[in-house]
């Protein structure tokens, strides 16, 4: 398999899913900037749409969508329990988180990160985000990860989320559950190396 991927954007959930499944997989770097790989190939030839992640199955066939990429990936090893089992309520409660971080954390991220967004615009998305942060905050009461005791995939996009916030100094200081998750996630062994390999770790 490959995975293309850009240092710290949403592949990193792919990244980690990849390292905590132990499954073997070539990392394709990608510039969001230039939309080339390092070989120079044209990234809009891999996916048209511009973005990360895509993970190229042996097949040749290519998925994109962060939600899509990281339950295949648990599939491929179910043992590891990385996802709930295909049709139990606990698989529809992963489904159900990774769309809320996709379309209310990840897409509401965007207007951060772009240059030329007006204050008064950012300061909407800022409030926004803070508003579902601290819901986040009360859901991870009293848990170690999003579906209880069991880290899950939908952990791994979580705390890819989650690290925006230092980028675009989002304030979470006094969500302190979410401080907690962040520490307890981002010590995993599997997070240290997708980290590492990203050079976001020292």
């Amino acid at each position: 398999m490959k995975l293309y991927y850009s240092p710290a954007a949403c592949s990193l959930s792919a990244h980690i899913a990849l390292q905590e499944a132990g499954l073997p997989f070539t990392p394709m770097l990608t510039s969001l900037q230039s939309h080339k790989l390092q070989d120079g190939t044209d990234f809009y030839t891999i996916n048209p749409l511009g973005y990360v992640p895509v993970l190229e199955l042996d097949n040749g066939e290519r998925l994109r969508e962060v939600g899509v990429i990281v339950q295949y990936i648990a599939d491929q090893v179910p043992g590891k329990n990385l996802a709930p089992a295909n049709g139990t309520m606990a698989r529809y409660r992963l489904q159900e988180w990774l769309t809320f971080i996709s379309s209310e954390l990840h897409k509401s991220f965007g207007p951060l990160f772009k240059p030329g967004v007006p204050d008064e615009y950012r300061a909407q998305v800022r409030e926004q985000l803070q508003k579902r942060l601290a819901w986040v905050n009360g859901e991870l009461a009293g848990k170690d990860y999003l579906l209880g005791a069991q880290f899950s995939v939908a952990d791994c996009y979580l705390f890819t989320a989650l690290s925006w916030t230092g980028y675009v100094n989002l304030d979470i200081s006094g969500f302190a559950n979410l401080q907690a998750y962040l520490a307890r996630v981002g010590a995993r062994p599997a997070v240290q190396a997708a980290l590492k390999a990203e050079g976001l770790l020292k």
